[in-house]
């Protein structure tokens, strides 16, 4: 029995809640946004308003699934995260590590120099926001974690870092561990 699929998930008042069980889909509306989540056929979402929770859990018959107690407690958690990101919202920092290498948003685009011959220009996508500090760090915001992520990620991958100049786009916090180059000589 999934321990994260049968816990509830309270909601603050500031957000609205909208289930429709016919669509197999719950909106979730707060200050930062809104959000959709379609969840699969083997389960099923309820929306308490007295107690302010929404509780997820698999149908009559499903309970031996594999495939059914896998998608309980991912749904649980995607709604968890979609009605924090309404609330707080999540964010993810990078930092340009080399001699030169910037960013610097033009207009609603992002443009990387970063030891190319030619700038590298990312759009973001609808909901995600980004923010330039010295040009060499890069502040990304939005209400839903997965866009967030994806959009840091594929920043990222435009420079990964690289293990012996330290040089690349890394994440806030993150450690490259360094290797020695190559010995000449004994």
């Amino acid at each position: 029995m999934s321990r994260i699929g049968k816990t509830p998930i309270s909601i603050p008042g500031s957000v609205k809640v909208d289930v429709k069980s016919g669509d197999h889909q719950i909106g979730i509306s707060g200050p930062k946004g809104d959000l959709t989540y379609t969840w699969h056929d083997d389960l099923d979402v309820a929306w308490n308003e007295d107690d302010k929770t929404v509780t997820c859990a698999i149908k009559d018959g499903r309970q031996g699934d594999r495939g059914a107690r896998a998608q309980w407690g991912t749904t649980r958690s995607r709604i968890q995260n979609m009605v924090t990101g309404v609330t707080e919202g999540y964010s993810k920092v990078l930092n340009i590590v080399g001699v030169g290498w910037n960013a610097k948003p033009m207009g609603k685009n992002i443009q990387l120099n970063v030891g190319y011959c030619h700038p590298v220009d990312l759009t973001p996508p609808m909901g995600v926001e980004f923010a330039v500090d010295n040009g060499t760090k890069i502040t990304i915001t939005g209400a839903d974690k997965h866009l967030v992520g994806q959009f840091a990620a594929n920043i990222r991958d435009q420079r990964r870092p690289e293990p012996y100049n330290g040089k690349g786009i890394i994440y806030e916090g993150e450690q490259i561990i360094r290797k020695q180059g190559k010995v000449f000589g004994a």
